[in-house]
């Protein structure tokens, strides 16, 4: 999603109305790649839609968000579904968080359309976490550093997603394709902390410099 920008007037530029959580640290994880075969990269991914609902599972309510989702309710622990350009993780039996490249508001709004006045809730929780892409052949191996889940692709693989910590941090990870690829979601207030764990984990990965 497109940063929004103001014109502050002529000879000035652009200004943007927001900043992400982890602007100051871009340069940071830019600096900290490693490439090869022990090749990690950690950039961040800001601004996703993110809306939390909560509806009685196989409901009508139920059922007429996933038509609008383009996708029905993920229904059991770790799993996601996905229609572009939605993707809907479980966080419980009566709760989902829907992660979207769509403008937050649009998606709110038919989302509280589709559950008409019937039981549950629907909350724009855009501005509660931050995305943390991890990627590369290390990554799974880097992760496994701080974060208790099996992460071995029998046990997780693409389109697995789960509340988990990461260090110190609680954290939604999900595991977006087999490169491996994780998007880690930590809490906005939290997100420099987890940037700088992951940062300094990925020194391991680098080459020693030749005296």
């Amino acid at each position: 999603m497109a940063e929004p920008t103001i014109d502050a007037g002529a000879g000035t530029g652009p200004v943007a109305l927001r900043t992400s959580p982890l602007a100051h640290l871009e340069e940071r994880m830019r600096a900290a790649t490693v490439t090869g075969a022990r090749g990690v990269t950690l950039t961040e991914r800001p601004f996703t839609t993110m809306v939390n609902v909560r509806v009685t599972p196989g409901s009508e309510a139920a059922d007429r968000i996933g038509k609008t989702l383009g996708t029905p309710l993920p229904q059991q622990c770790g799993e996601t579904t996905a229609s572009a350009p939605h993707t809907i993780v479980w966080l419980g039996p009566d709760e989902w968080l829907v992660l979207s490249q769509a403008e937050e508001t649009a998606v709110t709004a038919e989302l509280r359309n589709a559950l008409d006045g019937s039981p549950g809730s629907v909350v724009d929780v855009s501005a509660n976490r931050t995305t943390l892409e991890l990627s590369g052949p290390s990554a799974r191996q880097l992760l496994e550093k701080g974060c208790p889940l099996d992460l071995h692709p029998r046990a997780f693989a693409p389109g697995r997603a789960a509340s988990t910590t990461v260090g110190p941090i609680a954290v939604l990870l999900w595991q977006t394709d087999d490169t491996p690829t994780y998007r880690l979601l930590p809490r906005a207030s939290f997100a420099d902390y987890l940037a700088r764990w992951l940062i300094d984990a990925m020194s391991e990965y680098r080459a020693p410099e030749i005296p």
